[in-house]
């Protein structure tokens, strides 16, 4: 169930013009009261043909008009409005049930606690099956107004008790930390202007893109200025900046001005603070045009710094920024990954936006390498390689399954259910971007032999997850890759030993997979190249090898031997 308190309105004629009218598309059928603060002698335009709108509206704001004609100063915000729906699936409620659901909740709001006889004035209208309309006048009868601090927060606790006390469809509480959904004239406007979105929905989505690009809120705010986007910016005597607004292209008033949105308004944790915390977390590199000209280096830079999740989320200030430098993160990566996996990547990011935030105060300088990792990415000139890009997205992935673990944990409900959803978009581009490379592995696979004597490798070095690892669809794959590592120099045992250690394979789907981008990132072994290829030949042309490492001269110190020579 979901009960929507409008913004405070002027006109109670006019809204129970709209209750008792037809609706804008005829969806109006038999409007009545259900409920009310006094029944009796209350006129209802609905059951009664002689009531009128007029006299229902001036029975109402009696106590208004009481009020202002003894007090200099008027009352004009005085209409409160709150729709209350069920979900499509809930039972069919009775006018009585109804009623009952009415009167908890302007109880809950302060509107008419139980057992106040001075209490405001109220009806509740029903017009359609699955929804009513509460409406009161906000001046009590003592000539008061009531006490509305926070009632959204206690109407919607009423809300979940109600749902259990009636058998509907169960909701998650709220926790102060979602967007405010769009108003009926926001998604009316975009309709009629063609637009997809609703402009605070459209501007959070370019602030949210452009917020890797920036340093401080200043760079923001000059970068959002270059993209297009209607800046105000409110500062200090000083100059110093104090807040700002921001404005979508052609969202004009009746007047034809630009229309602004607060920051705070666009979302909970676009406000001016929040982003100068953020922004200012990272720390000046020495160098950072000389790095980001190495496209290589960033993209493996980002994939070490994610490997922090595995320490930094036991502590609650330390897991928050994490959090939020990983959306920023998948942001940038969503913007340089090449135009196949983008949308998958950009759909995960927008997922993810709500399981950035919560009541949590994040400790932004905690996540700084996260954070400088998501700025060399946006600034580096050249995409990636198929290898580095499928290691950092496969990173991503498993960050995202902490976040979300962390989130329940913490019984956040709805970032979990966030990172849940975008760990569905993260998870298809992790497949998409191997693929190539397994595609390439697999038709370079090493003889039987050969797979026989990597399999012993995994057995000693992960063998708790070893008969899942040889007998994944991947296997294959994984066998190559080794091939080609021990061909260049290294150890598969000790690879695979590292790669294993880095994160937990348990809970893997394909281990196999999942090992192949690791040991990608960790040797460094971008997709197979001629000389891979020779090497690989020279590597499982024989397999007595195996019986010849024992005949090898010590190693230097400094230098990792080939074990096996062919």
């Amino acid at each position: 169930m979901i009960a929507a308190i409008k913004p405070a309105g002027s006109n109670t004629r006019g809204l129970l013009a709209y209750l008792y009218g037809p609706g804008r598309h005829d969806e109006h059928t038999d409007p009545h009261i259900v409920a009310g603060f006094a029944m009796l002698g209350m006129p209802d335009p609905g059951r009664d043909p002689d009531a009128t709108l007029t006299q229902l509206a001036r029975h109402l704001d009696a106590p208004v008009h009481l009020r202002n004609g003894e007090f200099g100063k008027k009352v004009t915000d005085h209409v409160w409005h709150c729709p209350v729906r069920t979900a499509p699936e809930d039972r069919h409620l009775s006018d009585a049930e109804w009623g009952e659901i009415a009167q908890r909740i302007v109880a809950a709001a302060g509107i008419a606690p139980e057992g106040d006889d001075l209490a405001c004035r109220w009806i509740a209208v029903r017009h359609a099956d699955d929804h009513i309309h509460i409406l009161a006048t906000t001046v009590r009868e003592d000539g008061r107004r009531p006490r509305l601090h926070d009632s959204g927060i206690r109407v919607g606790d009423a809300c979940r008790q109600i749902e259990k006390d009636y058998g509907l469809r169960r909701l998650r509480k709220g926790d102060r930390t979602g967007t405010r959904a769009p108003t009926q004239d926001e998604m009316h406007k975009a309709q009629r202007l063609g637009w997809e979105q609703t402009s605070r929905d459209w501007l959070q989505g370019r602030i949210r893109a452009a917020i890797p690009h920036a340093r401080t809120a200043e760079e923001l705010l000059a970068y959002l200025e270059a993209d297009g986007i209607a800046i105000k910016a409110r500062r200090g005597p000083s100059g110093d900046l104090l807040g700002y607004a921001a404005g979508r292209p052609g969202d004009l008033n009746k007047d034809g001005e630009q229309v602004f949105h607060p920051g705070g308004k666009i979302a909970p944790d676009l406000t001016l603070p929040k982003l100068q915390a953020r922004l200012e977390a990272g720390q000046p590199e020495e160098h950072p045009t000389a790095r980001r000209n190495r496209p290589t280096t960033a993209w493996h830079q980002a994939t070490e710094a994610l490997d922090t999740f595995r320490t930094d989320l036991a502590d609650d200030a330390h897991a928050q920024a994490h959090i939020t430098a990983l959306g920023e993160l998948l942001e940038a990566t969503s913007q340089k990954a090449p135009t196949q996996l983008r949308a998958e990547l950009q759909a995960a990011s927008k997922a993810f936006a709500r399981a950035q935030r919560s009541q949590i105060r994040a400790e932004d300088r905690a996540a700084r390498a996260i954070r400088n990792a998501a700025r060399d990415i946006v600034h580096t000139a050249t995409g990636p390689d198929g290898s580095a890009l499928a290691a950092l997205i496969a990173a991503l992935l498993w960050a995202g399954i902490t976040a979300n673990r962390w989130h329940e944990a913490k019984g956040h409900a709805h970032q979990a259910d966030a990172a849940r959803q975008a760990l569905h978009h993260l998870q298809a581009a992790t497949d998409q971007a191997l693929t190539p490379t397994l595609v390439v592995l697999e038709q370079r696979q090493p003889r039987e032999e050969a797979r026989r004597t990597f399999a012993q490798d995994v057995r000693a070095a992960v063998p708790d997850q070893a008969d899942r690892i040889v007998t994944d669809p991947s296997w294959p794959a994984l066998a190559a890759l080794l091939a080609d590592a021990e061909a260049r120099g290294h150890q598969p045992h000790e690879l695979l030993k590292e790669a294993a250690a880095q994160r937990e394979l348990a809970t893997a789907r394909q281990p196999a997979r999942v090992l192949i981008t690791r040991l990608q990132h960790t040797s460094r072994n971008p997709s197979p190249n001629p000389r891979a290829e020779a090497a690989r030949l020279r590597t499982t042309a024989s397999v007595t090898g195996r019986q010849a490492t024992a005949a090898q001269p010590p190693a230097v110190p400094g230098v990792r031997p080939n074990r096996r020579r062919r």
